[in-house]
């Protein structure tokens, strides 16, 4: 699939040119027909002469910024100043910081601050832990931590390349939930030594976002986590993704009319978030889903399965089915990709049922190109911002955990992601409600409130089940 050029592979150009129309005009004319998308351009030198532009421009990435760079330089009379890569420069020195919340202005600033004053703080806490969410960070900090091993769709790049990640995760918990965060990047080789590292960090924070560990081994940390720690541990890769596919699937449905327990869902990824997906789906009243490997489909009685996929055989693909993803998919209501590009084609939707529902959210490249699946589907969403409803964990965790550090709740329950999910449909009313748009955009701000809103709900109703998140592979749904 073409890709789109995207801000994330922006380049900034400074130019200078003689000072007459046409030659801007064949600059801008340069830049689109190399495949560039101008965005934004600022005059930072005029003369009767010349004028030097400061020129933004997305690209595709690998070597198309060079190609476009080459053909600038090719015009006659423009000069090249500047060039550099607007990601990078944005990452440069990293994007966090720690800033005081007190004033240091005199010496008995200074004594209640630190030494001797904080000691009958630590007295206190002592005496009564409890006391930390009072008088620490734990009240609203939570750790981003990873152990590199399955970052983004790069893989097991290792905990110091996945720092910029972890920063990024962290800059959005404090923009879109007010949650301070931040990164713990821990160079574990097994998941023993992992765990030992993430439960001897829970003392400092209210909250553990685990991210971009590899499955199958996020399971098992999440489970042993959660158990050790008495504050709540949260896997991103997989619930934050069920809880906004949960969310988009909401006002699908509306959308198309369909009923949710007479529905098939067919999904290609058996990892962490295919997994979880899979368990919310049925939490929200799915009749039945068919989950795909790379072998086809997951069924009872197929050999060589991680624990995983064998609970995966016995809760869902209720009439066993047995064949590829594209059988799967012949009249199926909904298609979810959780996988990789191009696995797809438009005649492949063209064979499911009546006005189905795909959610392609392989990125940057998703497993079916969104326009040739518009040609059949009722409604699509992937995970790029740059097509109508885009599936975006940012819609789930800064509101979770702003819900979750604002109660003092211990555990994240399943009766939370439900009603987060149902919280975020909720933000698109029935009037708003249309195919391209069934989910909030990132910048949504009613999104975090409301979304915290109904897990502090849920936390402080006794007669809610508190069902925990973590996945117990030897059980039922």
């Amino acid at each position: 699939m073409k890709l789109t050029p995207s801000p994330g592979n922006s380049i900034s150009v400074l130019v200078r040119h003689h000072n007459k129309v046409e030659a801007f005009a064949e600059i801008v004319r340069v830049i689109a027909e190399a495949g560039g998308s101008i965005g934004s351009i600022e005059i930072t030198e005029s003369t009767a002469k010349s004028v030097t532009r400061r020129i933004a421009v997305d690209t595709t990435g690998g070597d198309h910024p060079d190609r476009i760079v080459s053909a600038l330089r090719n015009i006659h009379g423009v000069q090249i100043l500047d060039v550099y890569d607007r990601t990078f420069r944005l990452h440069e020195g990293g994007k966090l910081e720690v800033v005081s919340k007190i004033a240091l202005r005199d010496a008995g600033d200074l004594s209640m601050a630190y030494t001797p004053g904080v000691a009958r703080v630590c007295q206190a806490i002592y005496t009564q832990p409890s006391a930390a969410r009072d008088y620490t960070i734990k009240r609203n900090t939570v750790a981003v931590l990873t152990d590199g091993s399955a970052v983004l769709g790069l893989g097991d790049i290792g905990a110091v390349a996945a720092l910029p990640v972890m920063e990024g995760k962290a800059l959005l918990f404090k923009e879109f939930g007010g949650v301070d965060a931040f990164p713990v990047c821990v160079d574990a080789k097994d998941t023993e030594e992992l765990f030992i590292c993430a439960r001897a960090i829970g003392a400092t924070f209210g909250g553990i976002n685990l991210e971009d560990i590899a499955a199958p081994k996020c399971f098992e940390i999440e489970r042993r986590l959660t158990d050790a720690v008495d504050i709540p541990v949260f896997h991103d890769d997989q619930h934050g993704t069920a809880v906004v596919v949960g969310a988009a699937f909401i006002n699908a449905v509306k959308v198309t009319s369909k009923a949710p327990s007479k529905m098939r869902v067919v999904i290609s990824g058996a990892g962490a978030a295919g997994v979880a997906c899979t368990r919310a789906l049925y939490d929200l009243g799915v009749g039945d889903v068919i989950v795909c490997d790379r072998r086809g489909s997951i069924y009872r009685g197929r050999g060589e399965m991680n624990p995983a996929k064998q609970w995966l055989a016995q809760v869902s693909n209720r009439e066993n089915f047995k064949g590829t993803l594209r059988d799967a998919l012949v009249g199926a209501d909904m298609f979810l990709g959780v996988s990789g590009p191009n696995l797809l084609t438009g005649d492949d939707i063209k064979r499911m049922a009546d006005a189905p529902i795909v959610f392609a959210l392989s990125n940057p490249v998703p497993e079916v190109p969104p326009e040739a699946a518009a040609d059949y589907a009722a409604v699509v969403a992937t995970g790029r911002s740059d097509y109508p409803n885009q599936i975006n964990n940012v819609l789930c965790f800064p509101g979770l955990f702003r819900g979750l550090l604002q109660c003092g709740a211990k555990r994240v329950t399943r009766e939370m992601l439900t009603a987060a999910a149902k919280a975020i449909a909720s933000v698109i009313s029935d009037e708003e409600l249309r195919p391209d748009y069934i989910i909030p955009g990132a910048f949504d701000k009613r999104v975090s409130e409301s979304l915290a809103n109904a897990v502090v709900e849920v936390a402080s109703d006794p007669s809610v089940s508190q069902t925990p998140i973590y996945f117990d592979f030897t059980s039922s749904l």
